[in-house]
């Protein structure tokens, strides 16, 4: 038998609807656009937060949490709050989340959050490895839920309800701000302090026509979370007026000794600029060279100490001028544009200070007059019941006896309404009220319970029924909140007309080339005065280390160094610490250690620092600088300008043999070429020549012959002395050649430098010192303007004779190691 097919139905006609395409773009961005501006990015200006806010705070107190109690993952709180009340992605509500946990972002935070939530530079950890819980602040936000304060609207499914708005016991809009990006339009609301709304808030519901300036005096301007500086007042003044105004924000900083330099200090930020976003604009700046004078940047901040980012600023730099340039260029200066949009009824509006109180004011009293209305229902509900019991009770027997009698519940609820005059309720309660409960103690508390009642139910008639009355019940309860919750101002206002980033446009950011003189002390530490004249100082020495060397120099300029070994290194005077500028003796405690500028070999040492000439000035007076090495070779040079080159070669070193190598041992600057120089050699001879002598010569010249030594002897000093100087002195120091170095005290002797007879160049010299038993040699030795000091390796004070010693005669015993010796430091 053949099989027949069903033949399929007929298709449905077609219904095409023409469409305007331009009518449907506009109707669903208008859609699109309404979700956005209600439903996401504008906060309400009741409770001061967008939906996404509220519903975590709801949420977090639904499910039980509380500021006493232990946190949960935050990824519980954003199922929670994704699948009952938000239905957007959970990135989207982790963000909200983490923003109202962020202390920096928020002047009163409303969630605690515990783990990494982030900061300035960087983004929180991802929500299954934080925690969080209510903020104390945040039970203000929702404390009051419960008693019918404010409506409740169904969630998206129509499974459950959700409150529209949060009672909000404090001015959160105003406390906190807000920021977010709509479709057509934005807002940005700066945090204020949360005492100084409060005081607003209150004087405006004492006196509702309260003006702008005197709402002012307690709101002066806002309080950021970071802190800082507000710079210039009218902006926010424009913005409390209208809703709209700039302001600009500075960092807070201080200038500070740091290492050998001046430093600015960074202690607080404007809002939501971090320190390694700072960091790296001034290292993009400082590589650009349109950011001049900074040599570091270190970021010092801990959990303990909190913000502290140190900006070093180079020797030579005015401090004050580049922190003006940094102004200018970094964000430690930025401007915050205030756009106080919010929703009004359902409508965004631009409001001013006194509209936005207002409308918290408004709500505030909405939400107190009905939980007061509330309260009244469930009071007189109470107390109705309680009258009820009060009767029953006087005629206990017969309650029992018409409850025993009757056939249900029914019907003894319906005698006992009878019998006694009760209400339906009355009567259902009395029936399921327990027998314990019927004693005379029982009786007493319900007598007083009614008299409590009825005082409550007055109180809260009295305050329904008195506008003023309700309005000072708001006030009463902002003022409990403000001491509660209040905290200090953290941003110092700074009215106009104070110095601004533009005024560091013209700064001077160098100090200028003023003359100086460079020192270096026998421990090997540099610094610089701050002028060529006198050095102002009452003795020889450092209050810690002798001067041993000094340079003529200009601030920006440049000095040589010369090392042993023959090389004269440049070093900028820039770099050096500047001593203060006082009539004590200098400190070279803060000085910086010549080792940080120059590399030195082994065995090599710094002996002086020597001016240099400068390109295109030539000074016909310069009679050069001369030197001498251990083995007796002499040396003058008048240097050229060095040019680009940073060393160079002053005299070519020649060595004695494989394993007895030459080197400089001093080297000294000469005045006018008059002087004589004098070389003192192990053996305790000296001898002084004229320096004319010496014919200038080139820096690749090994010198000529200074004075002839004997067999095993070395020169142990070279200096220059004014001939005819009447102050000029002998000093030696004689011990055993073979100890180790600085342990032995060895013995001194001083002699006037005039008991010298002159010789001529080449020769053996004359006796200086006379061995006791125990010394065969000199240790250390200098000639000079007395009078002389010495110090130890460390830089101590070593006392040495008072009274001068024969030319050929012994020394006096000390009583500590010498290592050098000096006289007055000269400019």
């Amino acid at each position: 038998m053949a099989r027949t097919s069903t033949p399929p139905p007929p298709l449905p006609p077609e219904n095409i609807v023409d469409i305007d395409v331009e009518q449907e773009m506009q109707g669903a961005f208008l859609e699109y656009a309404y979700s956005v501006i209600y439903s996401r990015a504008l906060p309400d200006a009741r409770d001061g937060l967008k939906p996404v806010q509220r519903r975590i705070l709801y949420m977090m107190q639904d499910m039980g949490l509380r500021p006493d109690r232990g946190h949960v993952k935050s990824a519980r709180v954003v199922g929670e709050v994704m699948g009952k009340l938000h239905p957007h992605g959970d990135v989207a509500i982790y963000d909200a989340l983490v923003r109202q946990a962020q202390p920096f972002t928020l002047r009163v935070p409303l969630v605690d959050g515990h783990g990494n939530f982030g900061s300035p530079d960087a983004g929180p950890a991802a929500q299954r490895y934080t925690e969080a819980r209510p903020a104390p602040a945040a039970l203000l936000m929702t404390t009051g839920l419960d008693e019918d304060v404010v409506d409740f609207v169904p969630n998206y499914d129509d499974q459950l309800t959700e409150p529209g708005v949060l009672p909000a016991a404090f001015p959160n809009l105003l406390v906190n701000g807000a920021s977010g990006i709509a479709v057509g339009m934005a807002t940005n609301m700066a945090p204020h302090n949360l005492g100084e709304v409060i005081g607003a808030a209150r004087h405006l519901i004492r006196h509702p026509d309260a003006d702008l300036p005197a709402l002012m005096r307690f709101v002066p301007g806002p309080d950021l979370p970071t802190g800082g500086i507000i710079v210039g007042l009218e902006g926010i003044r424009d913005a409390y007026e209208t809703g709209r105004g700039t302001f600009r924000t500075r960092a807070r900083t201080h200038i500070e000794d740091v290492k050998r330099r001046k430093g600015i200090v960074v202690t607080e930020l404007p809002l939501g600029v971090g320190p390694e976003r700072l960091t790296e604009k001034i290292s993009e700046h400082v590589k650009n060279k349109r950011l001049q004078g900074i040599a570091d940047v270190v970021d010092l901040s801990d959990r303990t100490h909190g913000l502290r980012l140190v900006i070093e600023v180079k020797n030579g730099f005015i401090p004050e001028a580049v922190l003006e340039q940094l102004y200018r260029l970094t964000p430690l200066e930025e401007s915050f544009g205030i756009n106080n949009v919010a929703l009004v009824e359902g409508q965004p509006r631009t409001l001013g200070l006194k509209q936005l109180l207002e409308v918290f004011i408004a709500h505030r009293i909405d939400v107190v007059r009905r939980r007061t209305a509330y309260r009244l229902r469930r009071r007189e509900e109470r107390l109705h019941l309680v009258d009820g019991l009060l009767l029953a009770i006087l005629d206990i027997d017969e309650v029992i006896q018409i409850v025993r009698t009757s056939d249900d519940a029914a019907a003894a609820r319906e005698r006992l309404m009878q019998v006694f005059d009760l209400s339906e309720l009355q009567a259902g309660y009395i029936l399921e009220m327990q027998l314990r409960r019927l004693t005379r103690f029982s009786t007493i508390e319900l007598e007083r319970e009614q008299a409590q009642l009825n005082a409550e139910i007055a109180e809260l008639r009295a305050i329904l029924a008195d506008e003023a009355r309700l309005r000072g019940v708001v006030s009463d309860e902002l003022a409990e909140v403000a001491a509660e919750h209040g905290t200090p101002r953290r941003t110092q206002l700074l009215a106009a007309g104070v110095p601004s980033a533009a005024a560091g446009r013209n700064a001077v950011l160098e100090i200028a080339d003023d003359p100086c003189t460079v020192l270096m002390s026998s421990t090997g530490l540099l610094a610089r005065t701050t002028d060529a004249g006198p050095l102002g100082v009452e003795g020889r020495r450092a209050r810690h280390d002798l001067v041993v060397s000094t340079a003529p120099a200009t601030a920006r300029g440049h000095v040589g160094v010369v090392t042993s070994a023959g090389r004269l290194v440049r070093i900028s005077v820039l770099d050096l610490p500047t001593l203060p500028d006082t009539n004590a003796r200098p400190s070279l405690a803060a000085g910086v250690a010549v080792k940080e500028f120059v590399t030195l070999a082994r065995n090599e040492r710094v002996l002086a620092l020597v001016p240099l000439p400068v390109a295109g000035v030539e000074d016909p007076d310069d009679a050069g600088f001369a030197m001498a090495t251990a083995q007796g070779v002499v040396k003058r040079v008048v240097l050229e300008p060095l040019g680009a080159r940073e060393e160079v070669e002053v005299i070519a070193l020649k060595d004695v043999s494989a394993r007895v190598k030459d080197e400089l041992v001093g080297v000294v600057q000469l005045r006018d070429g008059e002087e004589d120089l004098v070389l003192v050699s192990s053996d305790a001879q000296l001898l002084r020549f004229p320096a004319a002598a010496v014919r200038p010569q080139g820096r690749a010249a090994a010198g000529m012959a200074g004075i002839r030594l004997t067999a095993g002897a070395r020169v142990v000093s070279f200096t220059a002395v004014a001939p005819d100087d009447p102050a000029a002195v002998v000093v030696t120091v004689a011990g055993d050649s073979g100890a180790l170095p600085g342990t032995q005290l060895g013995s001194a002797k001083v002699t006037p430098y005039a008991e010298y007879p002159a010789k001529g160049r080449a020769t053996g010299g004359v006796r200086c010192h006379r061995f006791a038993r125990g010394e065969d040699s000199l240790l250390v030795a200098w000639v000079g303007t007395g009078p002389a000091e010495a110090a130890t390796p460390q830089g101590t004070a070593v006392a040495l004779p008072t009274e001068p010693g024969r030319r050929d005669g012994g020394g006096t015993a000390l009583e500590k190691p010498v290592a050098a010796i000096a006289g007055p430091p000269t400019p």
